[in-house]
């Protein structure tokens, strides 16, 4: 049974940092991706950033290239999200997600992961 443990969240004034982590627990398999997600209320989930295990190769939205990196630790079955710059409008539940199937080149889509954390709130003051 795969877990994925988040933490790092919490509240953070407007062009601060933060660093997210998230831990497979249970039986650790690689992966063949990670992600990160986040969704505002009201709002859906949208994609963050993605890492492909194997190789490293990394995605990221628009809105988050060149203040966001995420990175792996192999080791210890964990992947990181720096957060740099933060803004306002950033303010959500940050969650992570991973799947162990060679769906896409690029996973970007919540539907392109199997296994979910429960989230971990991130909170950006004015």
């Amino acid at each position: 049974q795969v877990q994925l443990v988040e933490s790092g969240g919490g509240l953070v004034q407007a062009g601060g940092s933060l660093r997210l982590s998230c831990a497979q627990t249970g039986r650790t398999y690689s992966p063949y991706a990670m992600g990160w997600f986040r969704q505002a209320p009201g709002k859906d989930r949208e994609f963050v950033a993605g890492i492909i295990w194997s190789g490293g190769n990394t995605a990221y939205a628009d809105s988050v290239k060149g203040r966001f990196i995420i990175s792996r630790d192999n080791a210890e079955y964990t992947v990181y999200l720096q957060m740099n710059s933060l803004k306002f409008e950033e303010t959500a539940v940050y969650y992570c997600a991973a799947d162990f199937r060679p769906i896409s080149a690029t996973p970007r889509l919540p539907s392109d992961y199997r296994y979910w954390g429960q989230g971990t709130q991130v909170t950006v003051s004015s």
